[in-house]
């Protein structure tokens, strides 16, 4: 197909196929619709608040806060990939169906039993990737990594030449939530477009692929913790969230409302933004 990676991201495939948790988890419709980010500042809210919140939801923020000395805290989950389910050849992705209203033949299938944490999950995940796309989006599911490239050629281009990237961690660390200080003025990568895919929980490797027409931009940010954890994480700050639920997470844990502030989220090592490339660069290869 002509597309273009980086060398980390070939062997990060050839590796673990970059994959799912497969504890999984239930989302609700509001973190569905779009799956963006949830911004949160430690410093702007009672440790009585903070003490019930969501550990997960610490990893968001507003482009008011992509300033170098700036410490927020954030929450980066460390998966095992020998422990996650990896993404299945097109072939055999397309043989097993992958719909809401065949639920119970999946239960049968994978051998869940109704209302365990995987059947939970893996509900959760057909139904979110079945939720109407919002204004101006266009979301997909890939199952395989041959659907989720021909979905990211559909947007960017079918000619275009793109590229992967994702967040490092640079040291080993067991601490979830740290708090972290931004090292150095964050690097801009040039997006015109944009494909973001996120893992689900499922028993393969699922992503949740979406693009948007409103603006975007990408940023690479330098990060250092309290205990010396180094990470170069991606960060995507969206400029228009008019169309947004009222319910979405992150209004309610910002205290804003839809359209009135941009809102930026890390994320995790596994999940992924496609850019397209302007110009062929010496340290890619081609793997298609």
């Amino acid at each position: 197909m002509g597309a273009e990676f980086t060398f980390k991201f070939y062997l990060l495939y050839l590796l673990l196929v970059l994959c799912v948790d497969g504890k999984g988890g239930a989302r609700d419709d509001s973190q569905s619709e779009g799956m963006h980010g949830e911004p949160v500042h430690v410093h702007d809210h009672p440790s009585s608040h903070m003490d019930h919140m969501d550990h997960s939801l610490l990893v968001f923020f507003t482009l008011n806060d992509l300033k170098v000395g700036r410490t927020m805290p954030i929450y980066f989950p460390m998966k095992d990939p020998s422990k996650s389910p990896r993404l299945l050849p097109r072939e055999d992705a397309n043989s097993i169906p992958f719909s809401y209203e065949k639920f119970p033949y999946l239960l049968q299938f994978f051998s869940f039993s109704n209302g365990s944490p995987q059947a939970i999950a893996m509900e959760d995940t057909l139904r979110a990737c079945e939720i109407k796309p919002i204004k101006g989006e266009v979301k997909f599911c890939a199952t395989s990594l041959e659907s989720m490239l021909d979905f990211v050629q559909g947007i960017l281009g079918l000619e275009s030449r793109f590229k992967v990237v994702s967040t490092t961690y640079l040291t080993e660390s067991s601490i979830l939530l740290q708090n972290y200080t931004i090292r150095e003025v964050p690097k801009e990568v040039p997006a015109p477009k944009m494909v973001a895919c996120h893992t689900m929980p499922y028993p393969y490797a699922v992503f949740y692929c979406h693009s948007q027409e409103t603006k975007n931009k990408v940023f690479m940010v330098s990060l250092i913790s309290e205990n010396g954890d180094r990470v170069e994480a991606l960060a995507v700050c969206h400029l228009d969230t008019s169309q947004w639920s009222r319910n979405h997470v992150s209004f309610k844990v910002l205290g804003i409302e839809p359209g009135s502030s941009n809102v930026c989220h890390f994320f995790p090592e596994d999940n992924l933004v496609y850019v397209p490339m302007p110009t062929m660069s010496n340290n890619l290869i081609n793997v298609m």
